[in-house]
């Protein structure tokens, strides 16, 4: 059975990030506008503690099914950064405001470049960056609270 193949579906999760154990893609990206929230320069990634760095977009169903994970992690004071991808920002402002805003930072891949660079899936998708800038897990699609007390919490305990 090919990898990322479960029961003879496909499941992007099984597919492996060719950025695991790499220094993460530089995000030089502007702040999405509207929303009081900074964007952030690419060395935010390599400094401090680890990071979470979420792809999502309004338009996203499974980002809504996702985001009260996103809220209570950063009730935690875990730091997210949060990539709103081939969005418009009225939408994206209007998602925020509807279900909470957990991110530190924020910034718009408005053409997908950076999805690019990440290797991106599709939206939910989110990275775990340890505090020297380096990828050290991935999640393709919406986190649940078995997916962030199985898998995350542990690497998020490992590299704090």
């Amino acid at each position: 059975m090919l990898r990322g193949m479960k029961d003879g579906s496909y499941d992007p999760r099984g597919v492996p990030s060719a950025l695991l154990g790499k220094p993460a893609p530089r995000l030089a990206l502007p702040p999405l506008e509207g929303v009081e929230t900074p964007g952030f320069q690419p060395e935010a990634l390599a400094t401090g503690g680890p990071v979470l760095v979420n792809f999502w977009a309004s338009w996203c169903v499974p980002c809504v099914i996702e985001h009260p994970q996103l809220m209570a992690l950063q009730a935690r004071g875990v730091r997210l950064l949060g990539v709103n991808y081939k969005d418009k920002a009225p939408e994206a402002g209007r998602f925020l405001r509807q279900h909470g805003n957990p991110f530190s930072a924020l910034v718009v891949d408005a053409e997908g470049r950076a999805g690019i660079d990440y290797g991106l899936y599709g939206v939910p998708e989110t990275y775990l960056v340890d505090g020297g800038g380096i990828v050290r897990w991935r999640w393709a699609g919406p986190m649940t609270p078995d997916t962030v007390s199985a898998e995350l919490e542990p690497l998020l305990r490992r590299h704090a």
